[in-house]
């Protein structure tokens, strides 16, 4: 790689697992592992210490847990791609750790060649959920909204009809354009909707949307 190498962290509780693995990765030689930590709140400062390209966060951890830690990083607006490694791992799970701004996602069970897969394709720029790259998240998240078992009880987040129904071409992938022609409106009345909903919601991009509505279930099967 032009003698510029993929600065990884690993964070995980287990010693021997991060040994292990930070073995394998400096195996590769475009990859350099610049710190390990051994619970949540140490990813963090490592991340901050090191700025790396990389964080390969486990998802269970002591003192702050993988979820939180990617909350305290989005909310630093670091520009380290972050890869969840699980032994387990729910749906829901996955749709609120991508919320969060996980790249990644691959199981620990995964063959070596895998996680190496998936760390160059999120530093492509793409995500990487379990066992193949993510292409387009808008076509991942409409597959798994179809997959999502109606909740109990959902708060609207104060969202009109006319809204929700706009939240869901969203989540399909729709552009302003074709939104507008759907429902007869025009392009500047879709983005005056978009506007008030990205308020209601407290979000501040489309993906951000898509994704926000799917972890809340609102949108109906």
């Amino acid at each position: 790689m032009d003698g510029k190498k993929i600065r990884l962290v690993i964070a995980d509780d287990h010693t021997i697992f991060r040994d292990g693995l930070r073995r394998l990765l400096d195996l590769e030689d475009d990859f350099e592992v610049v710190g390990e930590a051994a619970d949540g709140a140490e990813a963090v400062a490592m991340v901050r210490q090191h700025q790396p390209a990389i964080l390969l966060l486990d998802l269970a951890m002591p003192k702050m847990p993988g979820l939180e830690a990617l909350r305290e990083l989005s909310q630093q607006n670091s520009n380290t791609r972050c890869i969840l490694l699980t032994a387990a791992i729910e749906r829901r799970q996955i749709i609120e750790a991508l919320h969060v701004g996980a790249r990644g996602i691959v199981m620990k069970e995964s063959a070596t060649q895998l996680l190496l897969k998936a760390i160059r394709t999120v530093v492509a720029g793409l995500y990487w959920v379990g066992r193949e790259p993510v292409t387009d998240m808008m076509m991942y998240l409409r597959e798994q909204s179809t997959l999502q078992v109606p909740s109990k009880a959902r708060s609207s987040f104060g969202l009109t009809r006319r809204e929700t129904e706009i939240l869901a071409t969203i989540v399909a992938g729709l552009s302003n354009k074709e939104i507008a022609q759907k429902f007869t409106l025009s392009e500047d009345t879709v983005k005056h909707h978009l506007t008030n909903i990205f308020d209601k919601v407290g979000v501040s991009s489309r993906l951000e949307l898509a994704l926000f509505a799917i972890n809340n279930r609102l949108i109906e099967n």
